[in-house]
């Protein structure tokens, strides 16, 4: 019986990637204490890491259950702007890139949130 359980269900690509970007945020604030001397640089990684953690545990969790086009989209959004945003932070703590995409990173986290929202409300 669990065999053809776990045939019925479909692997999950979100699932998948929000377990890896959750894993990789725990190496990256593991770097940020030990690896990073400048106190702004470990801020910027520390906080690109708790973005990067709490968005991966959700689309872990979410990633598997998500029905529909717009449950899908949310996380899909989501996914985007928390590599937009960490991205960005953990680009300008280690390399001095611009962090002009934090921000653009933060909208569309938000809008990711209201679309999670809106999809809740339609079931």
């Amino acid at each position: 019986m669990f065999n053809s359980e776990r045939r019925a269900r479909k692997p999950s690509l979100l699932a998948c990637l929000g377990a890896l970007l959750a894993a990789a945020s725990i190496g990256l604030s593991a770097y940020a204490a030990h690896g990073v001397s400048d106190p702004l640089a470990q801020q910027h990684l520390n906080m690109a890491a708790l973005y990067a953690f709490a968005h991966g545990a959700v689309l872990a969790a979410l990633g598997p259950r998500a029905q529909g086009a717009i449950a899908h989209l949310s996380l899909y959004v989501l996914l985007l702007g928390v590599l937009l945003f960490s991205g960005s932070l953990v680009g300008g703590a280690l390399w001095q890139w611009p962090t002009r995409l934090a921000p653009v990173g933060g909208t569309t986290l938000m809008a990711g949130w209201v679309l999670l929202a809106i999809n809740a409300l339609r079931r």
